[in-house]
């Protein structure tokens, strides 16, 4: 996928793209600003437990809900809702049906966290789009 952010003319809807996607757990680079991502991703199920020791980790919600559990609360998201993960904390995305999100990461920011457990999404796979944007 081409990042085309020199254009004033560039417009994109994060709704419509995170919708034509066919993978769970797999964001896509859509945009960037400075340096940080804006991605998409459809989600359903648990993720799993994992924190980003230098990063913040923005989520909006899209479509559908999502609870953000960490180790002593939750909090309850739901379509028009944004929520910020703080860096160096512990959490967990959980969707119980299909939620579509923005979200809002530094370049460096690994998709599980370096949790080994998982070997998540690499930064390369992000970039790649399965579908014309």
């Amino acid at each position: 996928m081409t990042i085309d952010n020199n254009s004033i003319d560039s417009r994109l809807n994060p709704f419509k793209l995170a919708e034509s996607l066919s993978e769970y757990w797999s964001p896509k680079v859509i945009s960037e600003v400075d340096e940080a991502y804006v991605k998409v991703a459809k989600l359903k199920g648990s993720f799993v437990w994992h924190q980003h020791d230098n990063e913040d980790e923005l989520f909006y919600i899209l479509k559908g809900s999502l609870v953000m559990e960490y180790k002593d609360k939750q909090v309850n998201l739901k379509a028009g809702d944004l929520h910020v993960v703080p860096k160096g904390i512990l959490h967990n995305p959980v969707a119980s049906v299909d939620c579509l999100v923005m979200l809002i990461e530094n370049k460096a920011t690994l998709h599980t966290g370096g949790n080994r457990q998982t070997s998540g999404c690499s930064i390369e796979e992000q970039l790649q789009s399965s579908n014309p944007i």
